[in-house]
């Protein structure tokens, strides 16, 4: 390993309610790096800041060396550090060569030059070994693929240093091996990443060094070989976490909840769900498990009333589910935790306050007036009973990191009264501990005779 490609030197960031307090680490060529942390620690933020998002408010910035100062994300791309988001930056109308060449694109003129956009996708992609389909549109291609493609968008731009957040969040397990096989060989061939991870044991075999933060300090940088995934554990949450668990005996009521030939066609007319049938019974966790993209969303937004299907029914108190809207499915019953927590499961631009009573705003009403206390000391149970770290009831839910937005969630709709607890990717995007948590939960509710139908990507 050669002397050091990057190196960060007491980088803080102050936002008044959150302190990154002088994190420092260095990096050689032909490393890999995780980074990892509870929710809320400051590891997105710091990566932000190291990619040009996020303004430094003290520290320094090395590259080969030299000072650096970028003030946006095309100040770092041009210095060859690239980014992948945890949500994906992908244009879904587009092709996946459209994309990969999108704002350096190549002309005819007026337009983009088509065969040249696919040349160019199918010459990196096998430069890389990271396959990706050059003429189909996003909206139409795999998770997997969509993962590939944002990793070639970054070093179709020239970076070097690759930075990854939460890669492995919407992969299931097998397409999670493809891309790390393809992370190895990147390494082999001199590039450097930072990977920030959840799940302790990807962490354990894929990298070479980890860097911890904890309350937006750092706990320190350790060699991987050196620390097991429960030490890991420990410094992260400053406590043993255990992921296996002991179930009670169960004995399960009649069934409540009958789906016959459920049918469902998008728009694009694919077939997304053909005569799908499955029971729910009371006190049980009805488990549905499958590679992304192949139904589990649109029979979850169908039992919950966001989406319409094309044909079948949904049997539950006598009702047909699917002649029913989301506030009627409410009333009889039914919460739901959506697969998406910015887009379907949250009003970003409203308090945390405002999204915790939404799901409960009957209970917390005096006839047509809100109870002012009532929802206080409903919020204040919520915060502290489901652990979300939050400065003020009064801040926007989009300032909390994407695992402390994932528990607001989950206590709003845990505590909504609901029989039927519909939980898409309950865990993605949170810590270790928070996984322990809500798994405990769930647990807690079927002990409690409620009926839940999980979905999750993460069979390990």
């Amino acid at each position: 390993m050669s002397e050091n490609i990057l190196e960060i030197r007491e980088l803080s960031k102050d936002y008044g309610d959150f302190v990154l307090d002088k994190i420092s680490f260095s990096l050689p060529r032909g490393v890999i790096m995780g980074l990892i942390g509870e929710n809320g620690a400051g590891k997105s933020t710091l990566m932000k800041m190291l990619f040009g998002i996020e303004e430094i408010t003290s520290g320094k910035v090395f590259l080969h060396g030299q000072e650096m100062h970028f003030h946006s994300s095309k100040d770092a791309i041009e210095h060859g550090i690239g980014m992948v988001h945890q949500h994906m930056m992908l244009v879904p109308s587009l092709t996946v060569a459209e994309n990969l060449v999108l704002g350096i694109e190549q002309k005819k003129g007026m337009f983009l030059d088509q065969k040249k956009a696919v040349e160019e996708t199918e010459k990196i992609s096998k430069k890389y070994n990271l396959h990706v389909d050059a003429t189909r549109r996003v909206r139409d291609i795999s998770i997997g693929m969509k993962q590939k493609l944002e990793i070639l968008k970054t070093m179709y731009r020239g970076a070097k240093i690759i930075i990854l957040d939460e890669p492995t969040a919407v992969l299931a397990p097998q397409e999670t091996e493809e891309l790390f096989e393809q992370l190895l060989n990147l390494k082999k061939e001199g590039y450097t990443i930072i990977f920030i991870s959840h799940k302790l044991h990807e962490v354990k075999y894929l990298c070479d060094r980890l860097t911890v933060l904890k309350d937006g300090r750092s706990i320190g940088t350790y060699k991987v070989e050196d620390v097991t995934p429960e030490e890991i554990s420990r410094l992260m949450v400053g406590r043993d976490v255990k992921l296996e668990y002991d179930k009670t005996p169960q004995q399960f009521g009649n069934k409540i909840l009958t789906v016959e030939n459920l049918c469902y066609t998008d728009k694009f007319g694919t077939k997304k769900l053909d005569n799908l049938n499955f029971s729910l019974k009371q006190g049980e966790v009805l488990g549905i498990a499958g590679i992304e993209g192949n139904g589990q969303k649109e029979a979850m937004e169908i039992l919950t009333g966001n989406m319409k299907a094309e044909s079948g029914a949904i049997h539950y108190r006598g009702e047909d589910l699917c002649r029913k809207t989301i506030r009627e499915n409410r009333r009889m019953g039914i919460a739901h935790v959506p697969e998406d927590r910015n887009l379907n499961g949250s009003a970003p631009e409203m308090s945390v306050r405002d999204n915790l009573i939404a799901a409960s705003l009957d209970k917390l009403s005096k006839g047509t007036i809100l109870d002012r206390k009532a929802i206080e000391d409903y919020c204040e149970a919520c915060v502290e009973d489901f652990r979300v770290k939050i400065s003020s009831l009064d801040i926007s839910i989009k300032s909390l990191s994407g695992g402390n937005i994932q528990k607001a969630i989950v206590a709003r709709e845990f505590t909504a009264g609901a029989d039927i607890i519909i939980l898409n990717q309950p865990t993605r995007g949170v810590d270790v501990g928070a996984m322990e948590f809500i798994h405990k939960k769930i647990l807690e509710m079927r002990d409690e005779k409620k009926s839940l139908i999980l979905v999750s990507a993460d069979l390990a």
